[in-house]
């Protein structure tokens, strides 16, 4: 096998060319593959002598597996040859093939580009330490009570902090507008679920009340057809319920778990809020010596990859709007932003997600930063634990892309802990 490369600033392309002698050895593999899936009397399945498999097998198929052989040895090899590293998933051409005597191909790819990296070791990005106040503790204490409150039917009129039971109907010119009807749906008043007036508007209403709310919806409001719009909602009130919540005290925690007294508990909540404002903290940390390492690093994000990604993000940002119920013209409208300036905030973020991508690589070089295959298999391990019930998740997992993703994941992460010990004042 010969090649020759041209190489640019964020991309290389191979011409690569296989001699009569690099057939054999790689027919003799395609062959090996070949033999799985042929039956052959008096043989099991993959322990047939390859000439014998080859009277069994369709001379083009073995004919481009072979070719398949030599590329996927090649493509490595002329890599590491070249001492480039690439970033995508390299294309291939096939130029010329004649089976047996000769083929020509172009292998072409981004790569890593030239990095010169800011100085890692002396960043300014300053850790935030977590502090539980004991309000935070209280809010949480407030949740837990609410959660554990007894609801009782009664017969008054709805009151603030009631929840009620209600039909309801919205029409907007007299016609019913999606999303804006629901039976026999639980309502707690002064909740703020509801646009501003619709549960002020049935405070002091009994059970079995029919009353009409005219509305209007806020001028902001995430829906295009009904911001600013005047409205009706016809009303049946179908039943109210007194909520009572629990007094905060000892009663109250040992009714929550293993505890005995209200400060048991709350020496467990304050714990548990240290150690999620801990692990928040170390990540706002880790954001922040990235960002910073990005900005004072010197390099160029591949165009085609920085588009790869900007469409990835617009589709879950896409995915994520319409599963809200919404459209990208009522998301725009709420975060104030024009389609242009949304476009540019997506290029953006995946400029920066490229260009953190090829700084992490290189700093991962530059501290030689190793992944065990002990490591790989644990965390792999740890993942098919986890989707035990989903047998395509289970295959997907075994894959060399999804291998090759943890390996990959545990580098990172590894790398980001390392910068994270040189710069800890």
């Amino acid at each position: 096998m010969k090649f020759t490369t041209n190489k640019k600033k964020t991309s290389v392309s191979f011409d690569v060319t296989f001699e009569s002698a690099d057939f054999e050895p790689a027919r003799l593999k395609a062959l090996a593959r070949l033999a799985r899936d042929v039956k052959i009397p008096g043989f099991r399945n993959g322990k047939a002598p390859a000439n014998v498999v080859e009277q069994h097998v369709n001379p083009n198929d073995l004919a481009m597996q072979t070719l398949d052989v030599m590329v996927r040895e090649a493509i490595p090899k002329i890599y590491g040859d070249a001492d480039l590293q690439p970033l995508s998933a390299p294309s291939v051409e096939i130029k010329k093939y004649v089976p047996g005597e000769s083929a020509e191909i172009t292998v072409t790819s981004d790569i890593m580009p030239d990095v010169k990296l800011a100085d890692y070791k002396k960043l300014k990005a300053k850790y935030v330490a977590p502090k539980v106040e004991a309000k935070d503790v209280d809010d949480v204490l407030g949740r837990i009570a609410e959660s554990m409150a007894e609801s009782k039917a009664v017969k008054r009129a709805a009151k603030d902090g009631d929840e009620v039971v209600i039909d309801f109907t919205g029409k907007k010119d007299k016609k019913a507008f999606e999303g804006g009807s629901a039976k026999d749906f639980k309502l707690k008043l002064g909740s703020g679920q509801f646009i501003p007036g619709f549960e002020d508007g049935i405070i002091g209403h009994e059970v079995g009340d029919k009353f009409d709310l005219k509305l209007k919806f806020p001028k902001e409001y995430h829906v295009a057809e009904l911001a600013g719009a005047d409205v009706v909602f016809e009303i049946l009130l179908k039943q109210v319920n007194e909520i009572t919540i629990p007094k905060i005290d000892d009663e109250l925690a040992k009714k929550t778990g293993a505890f005995k007294t209200l400060k048991e508990l709350k020496e467990d909540i304050k714990k548990n809020l240290e150690a999620q404002g801990k692990q928040r903290a170390e990540e706002a940390y880790k954001d922040a010596l990235l960002d910073e390492l990005i900005k004072g690093s010197k390099t160029e994000a591949p165009e085609a990859i920085v588009k790869e990604q900007a469409d990835h993000i617009r589709e879950d940002m896409l995915r994520n709007i319409k599963a809200r119920g919404s459209k990208l013209e009522d998301y725009l409208r709420q975060v104030k932003q024009t389609e242009e300036e949304f476009e540019k905030e997506v290029e953006q973020s995946a400029r920066n997600r490229v260009l953190g991508h090829i700084i992490i690589a290189k700093l991962s070089e530059e501290l030689k930063i190793k992944v065990t295959d002990a490591e790989v298999d644990k965390q792999a391990a740890e993942m098919q634990a986890v989707y035990q019930k989903s047998p395509e998740m289970l295959k997907e997992l075994q894959t060399p892309e999804a291998v090759a993703s943890i390996r990959n994941r545990i580098r990172v992460n590894k790398t980001m802990d390392e910068l994270v010990k040189l710069n800890r004042k």
